[in-house]
């Protein structure tokens, strides 16, 4: 259980040090657009998939995050890297910041995906 907190906790550091890479003008378009897109849905207070789902609600939170991380950190030059990953140490507080675009980008797939859901219950219960 140690070694999985262990692992968390140096997942929330790499995920800040790509939030400051994300922001580095030394970090290509591609990268920083990349690593801004999996940043804002690891800081997201709402999930794509929500968590009472059974098992898909872990699995976005268990692939999606950490693909896109290990992706971006393929993707930045290592000495920004590395610049990145002392400045995430250095400023890293224990809780996780909220990205309130990302969870309203969200809240606005799951309304959208609401109202279609409704739009194709009427047309079935319509015949």
């Amino acid at each position: 259980m140690q070694s999985l907190k262990e692992v968390a906790r140096r997942l929330k550091k790499e995920t800040y040090a790509v939030y400051l890479a994300s922001i580095d003008q030394r970090v290509p378009w591609y990268a920083r657009i990349l690593a801004a897109l999996t940043v804002a849905y690891a800081f997201s207070p709402i999930d794509l998939i929500p968590d009472f789902i059974p098992i898909l609600g872990y699995l976005d939170d268990l692939i999606i995050v950490p693909v896109g991380i290990w992706l971006v950190l393929k993707m930045i030059p290592p000495q920004v890297l590395a610049e990145c990953r002392q400045k995430a140490a250095a400023q890293i507080q224990g809780g996780k910041p909220i990205n309130r675009a990302a969870a309203a980008v969200i809240i606005a797939i799951w309304i959208g995906l609401g109202i279609l859901t409704a739009m194709w219950l009427k047309q079935i219960f319509k015949r």
